[in-house]
């Protein structure tokens, strides 16, 4: 974390037992030619490095969309660009104390929270991010929010924080083809130092579950088996070790 706050009370990042994941990063973030989701993905790099005057982002999709992947991305630059930043993901900490999670972070220059569809039902979490919200608008700091839902379509108690979940700009992640799928898939063996044959990844495609997500876990259980067993990656090494 840079330290670049002014007080030794400020949180430290990832002090709450979150990592970000190696592999989320903008580079191997999949986008097809015609995606509309290159767009995004510049603003959320000018914006993770500090380049963009936008307060708040709120990105929101479908299970297996890239919001979670985008959220670290963002992570991934603005501590390469020496920025101070806390990680949020709310599937691992919504049970925890809402103030304990979310005290100080308004003295960290960006705030990225994941999950945020989870806060539905929960009036403590909402009034505490509805602070958190305000606290980090007053001190100049960003904020970018990840859910499933739109703002408009999340089902909160606190209209203030309805509200205020409207007022920065808002995108909406767009789920990839079966064909950017499998793009996608051989995109990521090639980052990973191996080549998938598209046969093999249609195989993949049409026997494994078929977010991204769970795609890309197979992936990389193939990848450590293929690695052990010193064995190329084709269907019938597939069959054996994913069992499908």
């Amino acid at each position: 974390m840079s330290d670049r706050s002014q007080s030794d009370d400020v949180p430290q990042q990832l002090s709450l037992g979150v990592s970000l994941r190696d592999d989320a990063t903008f580079a191997n973030f999949f986008q097809s030619l015609d995606d509309g989701n290159r767009q995004v993905v510049g603003l959320l790099q000018a914006f993770a490095s500090g380049d963009n005057a936008e307060q708040a982002v709120y990105l929101w999709g479908e299970p297996g969309s890239g919001v979670t992947h985008l959220l670290q991305a963002v992570c991934q630059v603005a501590e390469s660009a020496g920025r101070s930043f806390q990680y949020l993901p709310l599937a691992d900490l919504i049970e925890a104390e809402p103030e304990v999670i979310v005290d100080g972070l308004e003295y960290l220059d960006l705030v990225c929270i994941d999950d945020l569809d989870l806060i539905e039902g929960r009036p403590h979490w909402q009034t505490a991010l509805f602070h958190l919200y305000n606290r980090l608008r007053d001190s100049g700091r960003q904020l970018i929010l990840g859910a499933r839902k739109s703002p408009r379509g999340l089902a909160l108690d606190l209209a203030d924080l309805h509200s205020r979940l409207q007022w920065g700009l808002t995108f909406q992640l767009h789920p990839l083809s079966d064909a950017d799928k499998v793009a996608a898939l051989r995109q990521r063996s090639r980052l990973r130092g191996f080549d998938l044959p598209e046969d093999v990844a249609q195989y993949i495609l049409h026997r494994a579950p078929r977010d991204t997500r769970a795609l890309f876990a197979c992936l990389e259980q193939l990848d450590r088996a293929s690695l052990q067993a010193q064995r190329k990656i084709t269907i019938p090494f597939v069959k054996q070790v994913l069992n499908i």
